[in-house]
């Protein structure tokens, strides 16, 4: 990854008469997104409430995409027929625009926020995935509870969404921080955190994990 490179999240907000329509778009989107110009990786994702992380958290009330891509071609995918199908069918709109600071792990067998952008003042956005190891489901599911608490209740938090692309194993939380030093409290300082990376370690339930943070260089609403 290079600095021609943004990390592009939006977020579309659908009336309950949608939903067919988002699941519809969920399948057919995902190759196209990925196959329009200057895109070098795309997910399209369901959203939930990120406090268990079992089917019961889902929100078919919001979707989102997350988008690697050139930032010469930022505009073609804004003004896409893909975005704009979303736009016209969603009640409200989110978009981001991010720079990786610092990203470890593997999403599809590829890290693709893997390069350094410069550390600014200011807010920042984290996102966690992983690919669960299905017998580890109910382990897992046991051990998030106390995380999500700590997360909800920790200083500094703008917003948390839980992500994924499937209903079970592929999951993850987005979070918006005011400031870096918040979000490294909840993640080094926490005792739920620091109880659950132990936890981690001891029963290897990731397949594929990530952690990346990210700057925040715009966000349109």
């Amino acid at each position: 990854m290079s600095n021609s490179e943004v990390t592009v999240i939006y977020f579309w907000t659908i009336k309950p008469s949608k939903i067919s329509f988002a699941l519809l778009r969920m399948a057919l989107d995902r190759g196209a997104l990925r196959r329009m110009q200057g895109v070098r990786f795309a997910k399209m994702l369901g959203t939930g409430k990120g406090e268990t992380f079992t089917p019961r958290d889902a929100d078919a009330g919001r979707w989102g995409a997350l988008i690697v891509i050139d930032k010469a071609d930022l505009e073609l995918l804004d003004n896409s027929k893909l975005v704009k199908t979303w736009r016209k069918n969603a009640i409200t709109e989110v978009r981001y625009l991010l720079d990786p600071i610092s990203s470890h792990g593997l999403w599809a067998k590829v890290n693709p926020f893997a390069y350094a952008a410069t550390q600014t003042e200011g807010e920042v956005i984290a996102i966690t995935r992983a690919r669960i190891k299905w017998f580890q489901n109910f382990r897992f599911w046991r051990a998030v509870p106390p995380v999500t608490q700590s997360l909800h209740s920790s200083p500094g938090l703008i917003e948390t969404i839980g992500i994924g692309e499937a209903p079970i194993g592929l999951q993850g939380t987005f979070s918006h921080w005011r400031t870096g030093a918040d979000l490294r409290n909840f993640a080094y300082k926490g005792a739920a955190h620091q109880g659950a990376i132990a936890a981690t370690e001891r029963h290897q339930w990731y397949a594929e994990e990530l952690f990346a943070r990210f700057a925040v260089r715009e966000i349109r609403r």
